[in-house]
């Protein structure tokens, strides 16, 4: 074979393969990426914000001692429900009755002493009384000096009962304290509830509150028949959340049951304003209550509760499924516009391109294009269509990696049925 020839082959093999690189390119370049495809529905929305803590009476006491002393007498148990007045328990009082019993012979003491005083005044008022007389009748009989002296001792004596009067008055305050630090040594329910928490037991030593309040807590009483879970919600959802929204409460203790609730306060502090040395960047909550209505009997204070606390509702809104929603940049801004993504406003310092949401939308030629969209509130699954579209759009619900890579006009192909879940 001439070399002619098989130069001629060589050349139509090479143009063969061009020629396939350059169909298969192009066919390349038209591939139709799969997506799933949904129109745009109305729905009935439900936004909320989920929230965890734990359950915790709504009204509690932690009783503490105001003396020190050993436990004596304990007349209650964990879990006993107890009414008001009811005793509880007994500090020794064998120091506090030494105590009173002192302060009440000081006190029968300083009675004695003013009833001498008082008669010391009276004597000397006589006496000075009767030389008064004497001396009306014959002025040669008292000279002035003993009227002097005698008008000094009514005024020394007067004087002295006085600070008797004084004396007697602070001893029956010594009595009084005496006798309350001897109350003191036995303790009484403040209010009718259970005990849910029982800290001592006979012959141990109760401290004073003042020194160490959890060490002196001796016991908790709650009153069980309101309970409330604090929860807490992180600075970007409490401004969605008022007092008097409904809410949906899962305690772990009871699985298979869910308990209504409704948010009863809201922090104005955050949890991270109570510690100073919190870092700038860290995440930032605030505590909201939120009351059980309808919990059972056996609920305990620390149950681990979950709150499902319902913002806002909505009835027949157009909607569409929260995967759909993406951001694409668009024009430049200047400092003081806000960005806008994911249906929450980004912080003003940013400046540059501006993120706009919205979905890509399938023409007629499977072609998609880019929308923007505004959202109102946001469901389980759904966010509610304030603009940008209308009932029965077919838009690109999927999955999270096509919607990601989409461009306008890029070609399309809704995915078979059996692979449209995610």
């Amino acid at each position: 074979m001439s070399k002619r020839v098989k130069w001629s082959i060589a050349g139509i093999a090479t143009a063969a393969v061009a020629a396939v690189l350059v169909l298969s390119a192009f066919k390349g370049g038209n591939k139709a990426v799969e997506v799933r495809i949904e129109p745009v529905q109305k729905r009935d929305l439900v936004a909320s914000v989920t929230a965890s803590g734990q359950v915790a009476p709504q009204t509690k006491v932690d009783l503490s001692s105001d003396i020190t002393g050993k436990i004596v007498r304990l007349a209650v148990k964990e879990g006993q429900m107890v009414s008001k007045g009811q005793f509880l328990l007994q500090i020794d009082a064998q120091q506090a009755e030494a105590a009173v019993q002192r302060s009440e012979a000081a006190l029968a003491s300083a009675r004695a002493q003013e009833a001498q005083a008082r008669a010391n005044v009276l004597q000397a008022e006589k006496s000075y009384e009767r030389s008064m007389a004497i001396r009306k009748t014959n002025a040669q009989l008292i000279s002035d000096e003993q009227i002097d002296q005698l008008k000094t001792a009514v005024e020394v004596n007067t004087a002295l009962h006085e600070a008797s009067k004084h004396a007697v008055d602070q001893a029956i305050a010594s009595v009084r304290d005496a006798r309350t630090a001897l109350g003191k040594t036995t303790i009484y329910a403040p209010m009718a509830g259970r005990v849910t928490r029982l800290n001592v037991e006979n012959d141990e030593t109760a401290i004073m509150g003042t020194l160490n309040k959890d060490a002196a807590t001796l016991l908790t009483i709650s009153d069980m028949s309101v309970l409330e879970t604090k929860v807490k919600v992180d600075e970007t959802d409490v401004a969605r959340i008022s007092v008097g929204d409904s809410a949906v409460v899962q305690v772990d203790a009871f699985p298979d049951t869910t308990f209504i609730g409704r948010v009863t306060e809201i922090s104005n502090s955050s949890v991270k304003g109570a510690v100073a040395a919190q870092s700038a960047d860290q995440a930032v909550d605030y505590e909201v209550t939120v009351e059980l209505l309808n919990a059972p009997a056996e609920t305990r204070p620390d149950f681990s509760a979950t709150a499902k606390i319902v913002t806002a509702q909505r009835k027949n809104a157009l909607s569409i499924p929260i995967i759909a929603l993406t951001v694409r940049e668009n024009e430049n801004i200047t400092p003081g516009d806000t960005a806008v993504g994911l249906g929450r406003a980004k912080p003003k310092k940013d400046v540059g391109k501006r993120d706009v949401e919205g979905v890509f939308v399938v023409r007629q030629d499977n072609r998609v294009a880019f929308v923007p969209v505004r959202v109102g509130i946001a469901g389980e699954k759904h966010f509610e269509v304030l603009s940008g579209l209308k009932e029965g759009d077919r838009i690109v619900a999927g999955t999270y990696q096509a919607i990601r890579d989409l461009k306008d006009s890029t070609l399309v192909r809704e995915l078979p049925t059996d692979a449209k879940k995610p």
